[in-house]
């Protein structure tokens, strides 16, 4: 297993982390229901993309329902 020869000095360490910051997460909004969304993708509460209808929201949303609903047992 590999060891360093020298030890690196604090400048050193810090400059290379200095890249490691975190950035803040940028949104926008949905231009037909003024929620936020990730740029370039399809907003999920009303399925538009790009000022356009390309997924049918009540649909997806059923079909969640349905599967997350637990299986009536009839006695």
């Amino acid at each position: 297993m590999g060891l360093p020869m020298n030890r690196h000095s604090k400048h050193r360490t810090r400059t290379r982390r200095a890249h490691h910051a975190l950035t803040v997460v940028q949104v926008t909004t949905c231009t037909k229901c003024k929620t936020e969304v990730l740029p370039h993708r399809v907003c999920k509460v009303c399925g538009t993309y790009n000022g356009r209808q390309v997924l049918n929201v009540d649909k997806a949303v059923g079909k969640k329902l349905k599967k997350s609903a637990p299986a009536k047992k009839e006695a």
